[in-house]
């Protein structure tokens, strides 16, 4: 296989899966911490599960304040990656998750969501497998974030990188660009959890880390950072990078 082919293909494999987390930076510490608070002590010494774990970072970092944790990734090969970070890896897709209803105390899908097959299968399998009083933390791309993070085809070709204000496109265009990944507003997962036995604990919207942009400019890439995740307390939110929702099974 020539090296064009193969840089072709892991191109659009990272497209259509998404390109999982190999460095544990500011962003992922800062998101760690929203987890724990939201699981809080009582989840964390029951059951945890990580849907779409990739090659395992939260798997590993979330396992170290939990009793059990289990990850789960629909690729084979991230799964066996993610199995060198923790004890309890399995494959299978996030539609049909391979688990008895009310097994697990709290449910980490952590920029998953957008790249299944079926995302309302994948969030009803979810509510499923929670306990009564169990916990989803769920993280996810915001429509109003001026960026499509996950790049874009265009005339039959991917193109990697941030491609700015394709989200702002009437929707039947958007998705012409970008049929790899979904895109959401509140509403849009307001629909998802429609009719299902939850109450909402958290919904918010949040800035990235930009570390990538610190690591080559640390002083203006802090100052950024700093100034964006001031404004999540703002109006301005609705421009932030991730959907951040807690939601809690009721019954």
């Amino acid at each position: 296989m020539s090296h064009d082919l193969s840089n072709e293909r892991d191109l659009h494999k990272a497209a259509q899966r998404g390109a999982p987390s190999y460095v544990w930076r500011a962003g992922q510490e800062r998101r760690l911490a929203m987890i724990l608070a939201a699981a809080g002590a009582e989840r964390l010494r029951g059951r945890v599960l990580v849907d779409g774990c990739g090659v395992g970072q939260y798997l590993e970092h979330l396992g170290a304040h939990a009793a059990e944790i289990i990850g789960l990734d629909i690729e084979v090969e991230r799964a066996e990656e993610a199995h060198q970070r923790s004890e309890k890896v399995l494959s299978a897709a996030a539609e049909t998750l391979p688990f008895a209803a009310n097994s697990f105390d709290l449910l980490l899908n952590h920029e998953v969501l957008e790249h299944v097959a079926d995302d309302g299968l994948a969030i009803r399998e979810m509510v499923r497998v929670l306990r009564p009083g169990g916990r989803l933390v769920l993280f996810c791309p915001n429509r109003g974030y001026p960026f499509e993070t996950h790049g874009i085809y265009w005339r039959g070709k991917y193109h990697f990188g941030n491609i700015p204000l394709v989200n702002y496109l009437p929707r039947r265009w958007r998705d012409r660009l970008a049929p790899h990944v979904e895109i959401y507003t509140r509403g849009d997962l307001e629909k998802l959890f429609a009719g299902l036995p939850v109450r909402y604990i958290e919904r918010r919207v949040v800035f990235g880390a930009y570390d990538n942009l610190i690591a080559r400019w640390p002083c203006p890439g802090r100052a950024l950072r700093g100034l964006l995740q001031t404004l999540e307390k703002t109006p301005l939110a609705f421009l932030g990078l991730s959907h951040f929702w807690v939601v809690e099974k009721t019954a």
